[in-house]
């Protein structure tokens, strides 16, 4: 059987570590990588819509980053408790016009004991800004460590 460690249950070091991973996962941008954390079975609600399975979160991930160009995302841990994380998270991105956007929301993740996830429930708010307004400058995939979080960037 798959593992993805850190397993369940959670301390608060462990979860931090499974958040980190996740980011740097998305951070990627690549459905493929990103759906082998996910149980072949998981459940999802991200906005208005409600993937089943890994093919359909694929299919998902590949429309989102064919629409959100110039992705970086930051997550934060917010809580854990025995196989749940609850994690906060900004990302930015641009559309193909030109305009930039920061998304922050909220996550709530289920895991199995073979530390897949099996569900995953997010809540999205879009706020446009300007290009000079930007604060994840980093060049594209994973954020460096001594880039700053986000509550050390106020948000």
């Amino acid at each position: 059987m798959e593992t993805r460690p850190p397993l369940p249950p959670f301390t608060p070091e462990t979860a931090a570590q499974k958040v980190r991973m996740a980011e740097d996962a998305w951070n990627s941008r690549d459905p493929g990588r990103v759906v082998q954390v996910y149980t072949e079975d998981t459940r999802w609600r991200n906005r208005s819509e409600f993937p089943v399975g890994r093919e359909q979160v694929h299919a998902f991930l590949q429309r989102k980053w064919a629409r959100e160009l110039d992705y970086r995302l930051i997550k934060e841990l917010w809580a854990a408790a025995g196989n749940r994380i609850a994690v906060r998270f900004a990302y930015e991105w641009r559309d193909d016009a030109g305009n930039w956007f920061r998304s922050y929301g909220n996550e709530n993740w289920e895991f199995n004991e073979l530390g897949l996830m099996q569900c995953r429930f997010a809540s999205i708010n879009d706020l446009p800004i300007k290009a000079e307004d930007r604060l994840f400058l980093w060049p594209l995939g994973r954020r460096p460590n001594e880039h700053p979080g986000l509550g050390e960037l106020g948000l």
